[in-house]
């Protein structure tokens, strides 16, 4: 008899949406080149412009500053660079300084050279420690050129909020700039990027049920833009060129249209709640991490004492839950998590990531609980 699978792994590939696979297959039938000016090429365009608004009005954002992408990482890749345009002239970052626990798209600096980028700390909690990253930009040289800041909103490994809007104002008082990872953020609350604190944003559809292959970078203003990666035929305004991937961008416009609710958000909070009660009653070795401040209301990201994660790992799977072991880009590699250790945690043995969705529902939570709970028992049956 098969077991019943139960996906708790969000966090890293939503599945796709009923909306975003309507949108899918639509966009299917519309096969021209959005660049052609004939009937077929001018019907791709406005499919393209209505994914285009659709991303936008999610972010209260001029659509015009919408620009596509294969992904976050290329749109990482693209806004990390000391090279801006504003018009004519020319803007120089000469410093890049990212958060300790960025995802590797932003820590390994993009097309900033290794020796000009900086790491600002952060604290037990996985917040950005505010006076360090004060203190980093106060020292910040502007006669060579400005500063560019890169932070996540929300960690995907525990789900930490950082407080960006006040990391915008230390930022914008510095005279830089401050890219946003929306990444884990965007589909777990209501935004307003004109509200939010940050100049660009970083957006990926299969995060949030759309498909991979397909991101994008959102600007508040297209008054300074960056050098384009890639540059080829001119398409998204000379931005990044290549032709669209008009079903990929279709479905992902889609999912951006499917706003969580108030009522959503709270219901994935109690059941994350249950879920950490439940595993630290279940045993006193269970360590949440990020417990103490604002998180995703569906992240949890917790170690048991002497107990490798990757052992739990297998367990989960074979009792039919899908759980990460740590971050998805960092699949298959057991040493310390780079986000426990920039919080000041020592855990050679792992941590289990759980990031439940729309589709959880309180029986998964109570089933989980029951499988931890014989796990743990067989374990200590072991020693």
């Amino acid at each position: 008899m098969a077991v019943k699978r139960r996906y708790f792994d969000h966090n890293a590939t939503a599945p796709l949406t009923k909306m975003a696979r309507v949108a899918l297959l639509e966009s299917l039938e519309i096969f021209a080149n959005p660049s052609s000016v004939h009937t077929e090429g001018r019907a791709a365009k406005a499919l393209l412009q209505r994914a285009r608004r659709q991303v936008a009005d999610r972010l209260s954002a001029n659509p015009d500053n919408v620009i596509f992408t294969s992904g976050a990482s290329e749109a990482a890749m693209t806004l990390l660079t000391p090279m801006y345009n504003m018009g004519r002239s020319k803007v120089h970052f000469s410093h890049l300084y990212v958060g300790a626990s960025e995802h590797p798209s932003i820590a390994e600096g993009g097309r900033f050279p290794k020796e000009l980028i900086s790491v600002v700390s952060i604290d037990h909690n996985g917040l950005i420690q505010e006076e360090i990253l004060k203190n980093l930009l106060a020292t910040h040289d502007k006669a060579k050129g400005l500063p560019l800041v890169a932070i996540q909103a929300a960690n995907g490994e525990t789900g930490v909020i950082q407080p960006i809007k006040k990391i915008a104002h230390i930022v914008r008082d510095a005279g830089g700039i401050l890219i946003v990872d929306l990444v884990q953020y965007v589909d777990k609350y209501p935004i307003d990027i004109n509200n939010f604190g940050g100049d660009f944003f970083i957006l990926s559809a299969h995060k949030m049920g759309g498909l991979k292959g397909v991101g994008a970078f959102v600007a508040c203003s297209n008054l300074l833009m960056p050098c384009p990666l890639i540059i080829a035929g001119g398409q998204e305004k000379g931005f990044r060129g290549g032709t669209e991937a008009l079903p990929l961008i279709a479905s992902f416009g889609a999912v951006m249209t499917e706003c969580i609710t108030q009522e959503e958000i709270q219901r994935l909070s109690n059941l994350r709640s249950k879920l950490e009660e439940g595993l630290q009653q279940i045993s006193d070795d269970v360590k949440i991490f990020g417990k103490e401040v604002q998180r995703l209301p569906n992240t949890t990201y917790f170690a048991v004492c002497n107990v490798k994660a990757e052992t739990m790992q297998i367990n989960f799977d074979l009792a039919g839950f899908s759980v990460s072991a740590g971050s998805a880009c960092s699949s298959g590699k057991t040493k310390q998590s780079k986000v426990l250790e920039a919080m000041g945690y020592h855990n050679p043995y792992g941590a289990i990531r759980i990031s439940i969705g729309r589709d959880t529902i309180q029986e998964d939570i109570d089933d989980f609980l029951f499988v931890f709970a014989q796990f743990i028992d067989n374990s200590k049956k072991l020693r």
